[in-house]
């Protein structure tokens, strides 16, 4: 889901536009939304139904915790996947009191709205799906196989439990977004040396662990090899961080822009300002003259997309960026 959060402190500051978001996401939502599938009366809201069934202690223990009776009381409309007690019993021996403690609230509440899609989609809609969209603003995989459906690795064993804010689906394992940043992802992987040390060496550590959302095209070593003979080493130099800041930065979009949405644009917008040409062709995805060889590796603050070529920014399409920023205000 494209998250409708930016990055506001960065692009509040530089006037970027967010991406033009992917229509079919929010047709989903909406279909899935004013679904009319038949379901049982409701007689009270998620967080009453839940406390009411008796298998939900631990989830409404930590939904107190999180300080998120409230919101799951609301008007809504949400839909829960909702770990059962002996769910949250699989979890390694001590993440659950680690995760009460007061100091670990914002974590636990991460947790928690992972487990919660805004609008109220039934189990019929949910098995159309290949993703959603959740409230902590990351997405959950969904697959379906044969009668099995099951979300981020987690088992669907019951559906449909209508609430009057919305509806429940069982699940039988506590699902966890990234916690990692999107830089912490980058120098774990060990195929992103070159860039981490570039981004360290740009001052801009700080920005791209900060809360975003971003999508960062994240060439590899390889494609970093691929620049001229002593580019990179010139790059590095104090005297040239600038230049070295508008290519990374060239590399950044400000919003979480997934694989299903980029192939509907023509071109991505970046936090240099100057937009990316978008091409698919024969199964291939170009951003730029790079080729994108991996997709939707998720971080706490965004996602990344793997391409195998450093895309430089031009004079050229830099004017042209202008030309159109100044078309638009006119």
């Amino acid at each position: 889901m494209l998250t409708t959060s930016l990055a506001l402190a960065l692009t509040a500051g530089l006037g970027i536009a967010p991406p033009t978001q992917s229509t079919t996401t929010a047709t989903t939502t909406t279909t899935a939304t004013q679904s009319k599938a038949a379901a049982p009366a409701a007689t009270g809201t998620i967080v009453d139904t839940a406390v009411a069934a008796g298998s939900f202690k631990t989830l409404v223990a930590a939904v107190q915790a999180a300080g998120l009776v409230e919101t799951l009381s609301g008007k809504g409309p949400f839909t829960v996947f909702a770990p059962t007690d002996e769910a949250f019993a699989k979890l390694p021996a001590g993440t659950l009191e680690m995760l009460l403690k007061p100091e670990n609230k914002a974590k636990l509440a991460a947790i928690l709205t992972y487990h919660v899609v805004p609008g109220s989609v039934m189990a019929a809609d949910v098995v159309k799906l290949k993703n959603a969209g959740t409230a902590q603003g990351q997405r959950v995989d969904i697959k379906v196989d044969g009668k099995k459906v099951m979300v981020d690795g987690a088992n669907v064993v019951k559906t449909d439990i209508a609430c009057t804010n919305g509806v429940i689906h069982v699940i039988d394992s506590v699902i966890l977004p990234s916690d990692k940043t999107i830089v912490e992802i980058a120098a774990a992987n060990g195929s992103f040396n070159t860039l981490v040390a570039a981004v360290k060496a740009a001052g801009l550590v700080e920005t791209l662990s900060g809360k975003g959302p971003f999508t960062v095209l994240a060439p590899t070593d390889e494609a970093f090899a691929k620049l001229p003979a002593g580019t990179l080493d010139t790059l590095l130099k104090p005297e040239n961080k600038q230049q070295l800041v508008d290519i990374l930065t060239y590399h950044v979009v400000p919003a979480a822009a997934y694989a299903d949405q980029v192939v509907t644009m023509s071109q991505v917008p970046t936090v240099l300002k100057t937009p990316i040409k978008v091409t698919v062709k024969d199964g291939k995805v170009m951003l730029g003259a790079a080729t994108v060889v991996a997709t939707d590796i998720e971080a706490s603050n965004g996602v990344i997309h793997v391409v195998d070529t450093v895309i430089l920014p031009t004079p050229a399409n830099k004017a042209q960026a202008s030309v159109d920023t100044n078309s638009s205000k006119n």
